[in-house]
């Protein structure tokens, strides 16, 4: 299997060509260059967004195509329009985040989506984007287009900084403020098993568009949590506090604790409550929460702890100050 990947040498993008050279698939990768790709691709360069970027890729022919692009869909209309007569399939890695509000519990494929236009050069609403470069992808591969809609990632090579917060905030120990319910039912996906469902529908030529999360409930916030405790072998102290609680502090869900949504807040309800069932049905696997914490971890520590920020992104966590005064 030939497969191209736009992108391919960070968190997704690299979780797929790991995925698809384990295979023994044939990958090249398309990217600006900044970051070292997995060994054993071909690599080609150039920048979506400037003129004549995509020069690298006007030769070529592959079996497939998959795309993490994330910003103006104009870069993935001018890709697709590009590629589409020496390209079998085209994947896109867009996000839930294309479903019109209002957002409600157990959201499935048939849901409002957003309105977008595949030629904005904007990117500054991220959901309006992402269904831009959902439609360039139709635009230009019709029903050969597979559009995989994502809610939150976890995992190895993450980049926007959820989990690598957490095991970092926990392996230096002493009193954690852990806010609950600790049975709080999460729904997220391993960066891993997201890029072995892609390429299993990328070789059944899928199309359209898949919710791809876990079930519902797949882990719950104290799984994860005390998952990290035992990863890093710290003896952080977890103190569990009222959803209440924790917005009467003051602080951000999401951003100051990532991952975290204040339960029977319709936010909650529709980023962890979804419905995958057709994700499941085309043979969606997640692997146990515990290995995704251990494998963040043992990369994190491989990298000198520090993980990757991805550019235009801010910093998630919890100042340690402000997490000092709220816990006395």
């Amino acid at each position: 299997m030939r497969l191209l990947i736009l992108g391919g040498t960070e968190f997704v993008g690299r979780a797929v060509a790991e995925a698809a050279l384990a295979r023994g698939w044939d990958v090249t990768v398309f990217n600006r260059g900044r970051h070292a790709a997995p060994e054993g691709v071909a690599v080609r360069h150039g920048d979506r967004l400037a003129a004549g970027g995509l020069a690298a890729l006007e030769d070529g022919e592959w079996d497939a195509v998959v795309d993490t692009w994330s910003a103006a869909p104009v870069a993935v209309r001018d890709a697709a329009r590009l590629l589409a007569g020496r390209v079998g399939h085209y994947t896109y890695v867009s996000s839930i985040s294309v479903y019109a509000s209002p957002l409600a519990q157990r959201m499935s494929e048939t849901a409002a989506l957003v309105e977008g236009c595949p030629d904005d050069a904007d990117a500054d609403d991220y959901a309006r984007a992402k269904r831009g470069g959902e439609l360039a992808a139709i635009e230009a591969f019709s029903d050969r287009a597979l559009l995989v809609r994502p809610g939150l990632i976890l995992g190895p090579y993450e980049n926007i900084g959820r989990l690598p917060w957490w095991l970092t905030r926990i392996a230096r120990g002493g009193p954690v403020f852990a806010p609950g319910p600790r049975e709080l039912a999460l729904q997220y996906i391993d960066a891993r098993d997201l890029a072995e469902w892609i390429l299993n529908a990328v070789r059944g030529g899928r199309s359209g568009g898949y919710n791809l999360v876990s079930e519902p409930g797949h882990a719950t916030m104290g799984e994860l949590l005390e998952s990290c405790v035992r990863a890093t072998g710290s003896s952080a102290e977890l103190r569990w506090t009222a959803p209440e609680d924790v917005l009467a502090a003051g602080i951000a869900p999401w951003t100051e604790l990532p991952i975290w949504l204040p339960q029977g807040g319709p936010d909650c309800e529709a980023f962890y409550g979804g419905d995958v069932g057709k994700a499941l049905a085309a043979g969606l696997r997640c692997r146990p929460v515990a290995e995704t914490v251990a494998d963040t971890w043992e990369w994190l520590r491989s990298i000198g702890g520090v993980a990757p920020q991805r550019p235009g992104k801010p910093a998630v966590g919890l100042p340690a100050e402000k997490e000092a005064a709220v816990l006395g």
